[in-house]
């Protein structure tokens, strides 16, 4: 499968759950997972509080994508990890309810700008300089009160804390990992 396809499944997905019908039994909630409902940890990444929300949310995977060329697996599965990690790490804050692709499109931003840095590519620094600073800004000062009219929402900056953790987690993990790898070769 191609980046190409992929992402437009994933924005087919996200604009299906868009339906009052469907969402409902989607959005990340707190409680209902609490009960069971193990599915919201991932599903709540890909509902939206609107069609902006949604369409902001959507250019931003399409850019990363269009600015990292991923492989297709490699996205997918980076994607779910993040999706699945922040899901779970929202359960230990006070939110109820969560809805958007935010979180993970930090985590994404920052893995991939973290691996290109590491892997040699100085510019890609200032990438992850420039992500960490605005998550921090965030945590500091809140998110711009512009963001969270248009969304129709509070701006979740936890989930862009944890998207942002787990994206340079798993790209140091990975550095490590192609590293070590040869060393114990060499044995």
């Amino acid at each position: 499968m191609n980046i190409y396809l992929f992402l437009s499944l994933v924005t087919a997905v996200c604009f299906g759950l868009q339906f009052e019908s469907i969402s409902h039994v989607m959005i990340w909630q707190a409680d209902a997972i609490a009960n069971g409902q193990w599915w919201r940890i991932v599903t709540g990444n890909l509902t939206h509080t609107n069609f902006t929300h949604l369409m902001m949310n959507l250019l931003g995977l399409w850019v990363i994508s269009y600015l990292f060329h991923p492989k297709t697996r490699h996205f997918a599965v980076l994607t779910l990890l993040i999706s699945i990690w922040i899901g779970i790490s929202l359960l230990f804050t006070d939110m109820s309810n969560y809805l958007g692709l935010s979180g993970t499109l930090h985590g994404l931003f920052a893995f991939y700008a973290l691996k290109e840095a590491l892997g040699g590519r100085k510019s890609s620094w200032l990438l992850v300089l420039g992500v960490i600073l605005k998550v921090v800004s965030e945590q500091l000062f809140g998110a711009p009160d512009s963001t969270a009219e248009m969304i129709h929402a509070r701006v979740a900056i936890e989930a862009h804390l944890s998207g942002l953790l787990a994206g340079i987690t798993l790209s140091v993990i990975e550095y490590i990992n192609k590293r070590l790898i040869p060393f114990w070769k060499m044995s």
